[in-house]
């Protein structure tokens, strides 16, 4: 239970909620996103000294369902604010999870770095090109500066 810093972000403990998936995270819309501001300030409260965000992708690509859960504009990260300050007044931090979902995406859709099909998917992924690649590379540095704010 001892505090602890990381990457120069001081925690107040060393319990780390991990990262999941509430099904609100693509509805990005204000009344969902109040909503999991309500879920991660509840687990600041009960002690939580971080918590780490569902995945959101760099584009719209690399989403894990139907429902776009991206981080790629100013709006996206009003909404995401929101919960920031909500975990912060609660004593907790709390970090954004990136994630290109790849072929474990559950859409028809998918795409990755090879064709190769997930064991766990039916759909399998439409190969990336050298230029698609570069420009998720491009995506995820872009939402890493977004998710700074």
């Amino acid at each position: 239970m001892q505090p602890i810093t990381l990457g120069g972000v001081r925690l107040r403990n060393r319990i780390v909620m991990g990262s999941m998936h509430t099904g609100l995270e693509g509805h990005q819309t204000a009344k969902c996103f109040d909503q999991l501001a309500r879920f991660y300030a509840a687990r600041a409260k009960g002690g939580a000294g971080l918590i780490v965000t569902g995945g959101f992708s760099p584009n719209h690509a690399g989403r894990l369902k139907d429902e776009p859960a991206t981080m790629q504009t100013t709006e996206h990260v009003a909404l995401h604010r929101r919960i920031t300050e909500v975990v912060h007044a609660e004593g907790g931090a709390i970090v954004l999870q990136l994630l290109h979902a790849g072929r474990y995406g559950y859409h028809d859709k998918v795409v990755a770095p090879s064709p190769i099909r997930s064991p766990i998917n039916k759909h399998g992924p439409a190969e990336l090109t050298d230029a698609e690649i570069e420009q998720t590379i491009a995506d995820f540095a872009h939402s890493a500066l977004l998710a700074r704010e």
